[in-house]
Parts: structure tokens; C-alpha cells; sequence
């Protein structure tokens, strides 16, 4: 399948995301292949908001918000995989399976893999992974459906 070569940074992700300070939760994407996966970065870092209080003396990311960026990292592949999305928006729907095996801590680094399991304009659905090194810290199959912007 086609595959976009170029690291697509914080500017693009903007362009295709609607997120903006503090719920985007992606800060680059190292690798896609259209209709297939795709790999995202999150750089965790403690002035997060989030962190003042969960938790102020022991610092871990909300499994909600790995979720979310799974999600985002999702909507950046879908986005890539359809002709024509300039006036769509991926809207996350449904989320099931979703574990949280390792706390995410300031100064991690979340490496977010996901990839299609079906790929459809009306509803697709996918499998997201988000690692912090090897160790796998969430996993989940999330679905999506467009929403014109």
C-alpha cells in the first residue's frame, strides 16, 4: 500500500486534527501506511495539566487520555486512508477491550501503533497499541465514523 515517507510533524497534525492545547495528544507521526497502520508519538512531559492532580506526589497519565491519543493517532491514519477528507472529520464512536497493563509517567515516551481492522467510509474500526519502550502500556479497538467539518 502507499506509504507517506515523511515524518509528519505537529504543523500537519494541526491541519488534520481539531484538537488544540490541552487535549492534543499527539506531538508527531514517524510512519504511516495508508489503509493499513500507522505509528504516532506522544512525548509525556510534567507540566501536563493533567498532572497537578492525578496524581500531584506520584505523577501517571489518565488511561482516558492514553486512550485519546490513541484515537488521534487513529483519525490522522484514517484521515491518510480516504481521498477527500479535507471537509471530514473521523469521530471516535465506540471504544471496547480496552486494558492498561503499565502507568505512564512524565518523561515516557508514548510510541502509539494502530492499525485497521476495518476500513469502511460509514463505520471503520481499529486496534491501538501504546507502548512506553517495549513495555506495552494500553491497548484498546476503538471505532470511527466521519462527521462533515
Amino acid at each position: 500500500m502507499s506509504e507517506v515517507n515523511e515524518i509528519i510533524d505537529i504543523s500537519v497534525i494541526r491541519s488534520i486534527l481539531p484538537h488544540r492545547y490541552p487535549l492534543l495528544l499527539v506531538d508527531k507521526i514517524e510512519e504511516i501506511k495508508k489503509k493499513e497502520s500507522i505509528i504516532g508519538i506522544k512525548n509525556v512531559t510534567i507540566n501536563e495539566e493533567f498532572f497537578l492532580g492525578h496524581f500531584p506526589d506520584h505523577p501517571i497519565m489518565p488511561g482516558v487520555l492514553i486512550v485519546e491519543a490513541m484515537a488521534q493517532v487513529a483519525g490522522i491514519l484514517i484521515y491518510y486512508s480516504f481521498e477527500g477528507m479535507e471537509d471530514k472529520l473521523p469521530i471516535f464512536t465506540s471504544i471496547d477491550k480496552a486494558k492498561f497493563r503499565t502507568p505512564v509517567k512524565p518523561g515516557d515516551q508514548l510510541r502509539i501503533k494502530v492499525e485497521i481492522v476495518r476500513l469502511r467510509k460509514k463505520v471503520s474500526k481499529v486496534r491501538g497499541e501504546a507502548y512506553v519502550g517495549d513495555d506495552l502500556a494500553a491497548e484498546a479497538e476503538m471505532m470511527f465514523t466521519f462527521e462533515k467539518k
